[in-house]
């Protein structure tokens, strides 16, 4: 699994977007019990702080020793480094298996093997993330310039593609249940937005290549059209999937 994420975890806490609310509500409500869940490639904790409330234990993986130094603190939330592939839980622990934003990172088939020996057999697997966000028409056309043009496949991981298309086409080897469709949205002022730009990271490595960040020609864009309003709502569309056992 690639650390892409450890020279910037600060920032990711910071301005990575969270999940919407009414999208964690309907993965708790098809879980029966709620004694332990697993949230793996946790990163900062956004999706483990979320779930907290409703579970007697979260145990938070992730590979990245920063990440998890940035994590969101609660007292039922044990985190620890270990790659999704690689951790030792006991058979049938978990009630709820998450990935959030991090599954096409990982070994699937081995990602899974865990996930079938760890999952109580009437457990749930949610994969959930989010897409390209939306602004308005001139703001969208910067960001999607960027993103294709700019930076495009010499700069993305081949791995990006899994996001691109929704989730549809990665490996799922489980009874699916059918989801409604999720969208977070926030307010963002331009500081907000080109501090979320710069977690991606595919912008780290035009700067590891090219000693300059691409990000600042973005800003210059965007002063130009975001004028006098200090803030805009930004739309970041939800993929999740869900899945049971076999």
């Amino acid at each position: 699994m690639k650390d892409n994420f450890s020279n910037h975890s600060k920032q990711y806490s910071v301005f990575r977007p969270t999940y919407p609310d009414e999208a964690i509500e309907f993965i708790i409500d098809l879980v029966a019990d709620k004694a332990n869940a697993w949230d793996c490639g946790t990163g900062n904790g956004q999706l483990a702080a979320k779930l907290s409330p409703y579970f007697q234990h979260i145990y938070a993986t992730d590979i990245s020793e920063n990440q998890i130094a940035n994590a969101v603190k609660k007292d039922n939330i044990t985190y620890e480094v270990v790659s999704a592939e690689n951790v030792n839980f006991e058979e049938n622990l978990f009630d709820l298996i998450t990935v959030a934003q991090a599954i096409h990172w990982f070994d699937f088939y081995k990602f899974y093997e865990k996930v079938y020996k760890t999952l109580k057999p009437d457990g749930l697997i949610a994969v959930i993330g989010y897409n390209l966000m939306t602004i308005d028409e001139e703001s969208d056309k910067i960001i999607r310039h960027f993103y294709s043009d700019i930076l495009g496949d010499k700069y993305w991981d081949k791995e990006r593609k899994y996001l691109d298309e929704q989730y549809q086409t990665i490996p799922f080897p489980f009874q699916e249940i059918q989801t409604p469709s999720f969208s977070q949205k926030v307010k963002w002022n331009l500081d907000e937005l080109i501090g979320y730009l710069n977690t991606w990271s595919a912008v780290q490595h035009f700067i590891k290549a090219n000693g300059t960040n691409p990000v600042d020609d973005v800003r210059k864009e965007f002063e130009k059209i975001w004028g006098k309003e200090k803030q805009k709502e930004v739309t970041f569309p939800t993929l999740l999937r869900i899945g049971q056992l076999k």
